[in-house]
């Protein structure tokens, strides 16, 4: 079954994220169903060296649904997208593996996600990071520059999946690759979009 998102229930829905997310960027502990911070970390079985090299303050912004690196590499000198960004912390993840020669962008819709994620780095040597507001609806980039795309817990807040996929997909590189941490529904989807709309704010 297809829903039919209209301009206004997209601004809604948008307007919830980040709401929920603006908290989040203060403190992500106890607003989720899942651990958070560095136990959140250590439970997804993130790199241990990677891991002890990120200062416990970033570690602590962590609030991510599974660990999207389990799915493959990132190389040194890869160009890297990670959409939904939040506070950073994947994308500070990425850009330790890819390198000085590489280069990482983080996007997010959230200003106050993206003013943590700003500060995280800042906390950190990393030169080759920079974040940026933008939607994975309508990605700001050309086509093909990406040889990685990352997102974790993002996907699943986006109302229009097709548009979504089809931009990152786009802005991929021919054999480029994407790699995805989210949740899913197990069961049902209510039949009144009402009631869909409503479990973004959930």
């Amino acid at each position: 079954m297809e829903i039919q998102f209209t301009t206004k229930d997209k601004k809604w829905i948008q307007k919830t994220i980040r709401k929920t997310y603006s908290k989040a960027a203060k403190n992500p502990g106890g607003l989720f169903r899942y651990p958070t911070g560095h136990e959140g970390l250590m439970a997804l079985k993130y790199d241990p060296e990677l891991l002890q090299a990120l200062p416990a303050e970033v570690a602590a912004s962590y609030c991510g649904v599974g660990n999207p690196f389990t799915l493959g590499p990132i190389n040194a000198g890869d160009a890297v997208l990670d959409v939904g960004c939040g506070a950073g912390v994947d994308a500070l993840f990425s850009a330790m593996r890819t390198g000085p020669s590489g280069k990482v962008t983080g996007i997010d819709i959230t200003p106050a996600m993206l003013k943590r994620a700003q500060k995280n780095l800042s906390m950190t040597d990393l030169k080759n990071v920079r974040f940026e507001e933008g939607s994975v609806e309508n990605l700001p980039f050309a086509d093909e520059v990406f040889d990685v795309v990352t997102s974790n817990g993002a996907l699943n807040l986006i109302p229009d999946k097709t548009r979504a996929f089809g931009e990152i997909y786009r802005v991929l590189k021919s054999g480029g690759r994407l790699m995805v941490a989210d949740e899913i529904l197990i069961g049902e989807l209510p039949t009144e979009k009402n009631k869909i709309i409503k479990s973004w704010a959930q």
